[in-house]
């Protein structure tokens, strides 16, 4: 892991989670969540891999984050879990 860059913090992707968490079904302890996947989003990742079924990888609430990420001028990157990924 020490070979992949650490995606920084800044303004921005701040203000993106605070918007996912307030525009959003995302309740107010999902602020971490909202920010790994603001990063992600921010950063232009294709995809976000998680385990986190309650709040990332949850298909309603992927919709509106979706919306409100390109309100925003971010497309959403797929948001799955490993599995999800590498199918059969």
């Amino acid at each position: 892991m020490q070979d992949f860059p650490l995606l920084g913090l800044n303004l921005t992707v701040e203000n993106l989670a605070k918007k996912f968490l307030t525009l959003s079904n995302l309740p107010p302890k999902a602020a971490n969540d909202a920010l790994h996947i603001a990063l992600a989003t921010f950063y232009g990742l294709d995809y976000l891999l998680t385990w986190n079924c309650k709040h990332i990888a949850n298909a309603q609430i992927q919709k509106k984050l979706g919306q409100i990420s390109l309100e925003f001028g971010y497309p959403l990157p797929t948001i799955c879990t490993p599995l999800e990924l590498i199918g059969d």
